[in-house]
């Protein structure tokens, strides 16, 4: 059984890895091996009441994660529909290259925080084609924005997916987290920053275009994105404050925004109502990067529930011994591969009752799953969308970014172990 349960797995993530050149979606790869590795363990355990006992933890874990993120995307969708992200544009006066590097990529930083990395880039990177002419620009400005998302997203619970999987496992907490990763994030985003200041000095832009008209008045612009802000950053309170899960708070605070807009739009004709409504924002949301979770989650927990994470996890601290470097590996391997996996993996590896939330193991794992991306463009969802964006080649991403986002890694991981080595 075990061999063909890590043989099925191998099989399914290598096309996963492969989605582009096979052109297969890496979500129908996902969910047709989680179908095949529940039926293999099905029939190799023999006994239904455990295998539904075991899928209904698995099922009850995942659905956590899956809401959360289906009431997240969503709020970020109703702010995109009454144009909230188009205030950020608004408010950029710089006139040089190298300010604006430095504005939007602390801008980007702080916003994936509260969003999340794949919006936050992708909102950005849109942005830039409004304000930047040329294309060389734009490749670098959109490059660094990855950087810069995937930075800031490590240390936000809610701002990268694999982060809030291990805040809503009870692995991090949000003030731990926050408290752990900020310096090692903000040290990851300024070593590459700092090396291409250099390279922009003396150098002027002109916005090659002027910001389109908004057809939503400003205060309901304003209102939305106030409203949907104050929701996503106020869950962790939430969460802290009723020790409800993560995904309820964020449920609660999409109710709270969908009735907002509801009295706001109420006495508008129904073909101006549509685009603004909660239902439309739902229909724009990206169900198959949803069913891409629910898949590598069900097809991570068989390799849980028959024990051979477990061993995998005694084997690589026989083989290897140090935590960190065991880590550091891991994140290098996401830039290779999808970091969900990988850290769905090492949840299921390394047991709570061993390593307690909020430990050197997890802390470290949340900063390296979710900056390791930056290596390679095809490293993290943020990464994917901006080469889609912009239509960045691998190879040219490599030659200028990879060697920079690598330096930022390794300066932002030692700077993590230095404060956790200080302070404990």
């Amino acid at each position: 059984m075990v061999v063909m349960l890590v043989l099925v797995f191998v099989i399914a993530y290598a096309a996963i890895a492969l989605e582009h050149p096979l052109k297969i979606s890496k979500s129908a790869s996902a969910l047709f091996g989680a179908g095949l590795l529940w039926t293999i363990y099905a029939f190799s355990v023999g006994d239904p009441d455990r295998i539904g006992h075991e899928l209904d933890e698995t099922v009850t874990a995942t659905a956590r994660i899956i809401f959360f993120l289906l009431g997240a995307m969503t709020i970020v969708e109703v702010i995109d529909a009454h144009d909230g992200f188009a205030i950020i544009a608004s408010r950029i006066r710089a006139r040089r290259l190298t300010g604006l590097l430095w504005l939007i990529s602390g801008g980007t930083f702080f916003l994936s925080a509260i969003l999340d990395n794949l919006t936050t880039a992708i909102v950005m990177v849109s942005l830039m084609r409004k304000l930047l002419d040329r294309r060389d620009d734009r490749l670098l400005f959109a490059s660094v924005i990855v950087v810069a998302a995937n930075a800031g997203g490590a240390w936000s619970p809610m701002g990268d997916v694999t982060t809030t999987m291990l805040w809503i496992g009870g692995q991090v907490t949000s003030l731990g987290i926050i408290k752990a990763l900020f310096l090692a994030s903000v040290v990851n985003l300024l070593v590459p920053l700092v090396v291409l200041t250099f390279g922009l000095r003396g150098r002027s832009f002109t916005p090659s275009a002027v910001a389109e008209a908004s057809a939503v008045a400003p205060i309901e612009r304003n209102l939305m994105l106030g409203l949907g802000l104050a929701v996503l950053v106020l869950v962790p309170a939430f969460k802290q404050i009723t020790h409800l899960p993560p995904f309820m708070g964020i449920l609660f605070g999409l109710s709270i925004l969908w009735l907002a807009g509801e009295i706001l739009h109420k006495g508008k004709p129904q073909e101006a109502r549509n685009k603004l409504t909660l239902a439309h924002a739902l229909s724009r949301i990206d169900l198959s990067s949803l069913l891409f979770f629910v898949g590598i989650l069900l097809a991570v927990a068989t390799l849980e529930h028959a024990k051979i994470l477990e061993a995998l996890a005694g084997w690589l601290d026989r083989a290897i011994g140090r935590q960190d470097v065991i880590v550091l590996l891991l994140g290098l391997l996401s830039a290779i591969v999808d970091n969900v996996p990988l850290v769905a993996a090492a949840m299921g590896m390394y047991p709570l009752s061993q390593y307690p939330t909020d430990s050197f193991l997890w802390e470290f794992m949340a900063y390296c799953a979710g900056t390791g991306g930056s290596i390679l463009i095809l490293g993290s969802a943020a990464g994917v969308a901006a080469m889609g964006i912009e239509k960045i080649q691998f190879m040219w991403y490599m030659r200028k970014i990879a060697s920079l986002a690598m330096l930022g890694y390794f300066a932002g991981a030692a700077v993590y172990v230095v404060q956790f080595r200080l302070l404990h």
